[in-house]
């Protein structure tokens, strides 16, 4: 603006010099003066119009890296997050790590508690006065009632006191585990004046294998007694042989609070 202002004041001059009689030579030089500034002018706009196009394209630029730099702080911050995450399942997928190991460790040490009892067994087992059963997750010892009672008795024979007394000794150096002896019958019904039924007949047995493992010593607050007459057969009924497997004392090795062992493994370890 200031540049045409001087313009228009550099004609009017050149008027007035021309209308007061100034030699044609100063006059001319007035003329290549003006015409020298017209050339200044219109370079210095062509200038400035480059400078305001570059000056637009600048904040045009500005504008997109702005952008760009928000749109990469929220990449970042989602990476941050997602790298939080990440960290967090890594602590807790450690964490479950150590949980199992931790159960394997416990696993194996009543693994190994297990194969001790089953060691202690052997030469019972091996005689043929009992067998070592895995029944629902847990450890049972069997012996046939037709070897420790006569037949509708509750009265140990000599054969199973016998057969008592080697395992009382066994049970007596297992100091860290509950037993529940258990009775079990046929299903061929005994109606007598002191057992009215397999009821009375199997609670009785168990609890007279009960009492002569505590007399033999060992600590009767590790016993408990049941009966389950014939409604627990562990064979068919239907043959003599399977009713004479069906009676049967069964000594359970009760788990502790703390533990509920998958004993699969020792079903192999039975079998050899």
């Amino acid at each position: 603006m200031k540049n045409l202002i001087s313009m228009a004041v550099l004609i009017v001059l050149a008027g007035a010099l021309t209308a007061c009689g100034i030699p044609e030579e100063q006059y001319q030089a007035k003329v290549n003066e003006l015409n020298r500034l017209k050339k200044e002018l219109d370079s210095a706009n062509f200038t400035n119009a480059q400078m305001q196009n570059q000056l637009t394209q600048m904040r045009s630029e500005n504008q997109k890296m702005a952008s760009k730099l928000q749109e990469l702080g929220q990449n970042v911050n989602a990476l941050l997050g997602e790298r939080s995450l990440l960290a967090s399942d890594l602590e807790a997928t450690r964490a479950r790590e150590a949980a199992l190991r931790a159960e394997q460790e416990a696993q194996r040490q009543r693994m190994a508690k297990y194969r001790e009892v089953i060691e202690k067994f052997k030469a019972l087992v091996n005689s043929g006065k009992l067998k070592i059963r895995i029944v629902n997750g847990q450890m049972v010892v069997q012996m046939d009632s037709n070897i420790l009672f006569e037949t509708g008795k509750a009265d140990l024979s000599d054969e199973g006191q016998m057969a008592l007394a080697d395992l009382a000794a066994v049970l007596a150096s297992i100091t860290d585990r509950k037993f529940q002896v258990a009775g079990h019958t046929d299903n061929v019904p005994i109606r007598s004046a002191k057992f009215p039924s397999n009821w009375e007949l199997s609670t009785a047995r168990a609890v007279t294998v009960v009492k002569f493992l505590q007399e033999a010593g060992v600590n009767p607050s590790n016993f408990s007694a049941a009966g389950y007459a014939e409604f627990q057969p562990s064979d068919s009924n239907n043959s003599e042989s399977g009713r004479a497997a069906n009676r049967r004392i069964e000594i359970t090795l009760l788990p502790n609070l703390d533990e509920l062992p998958d004993l699969s493994d020792l079903e192999r370890d039975i079998a050899r």
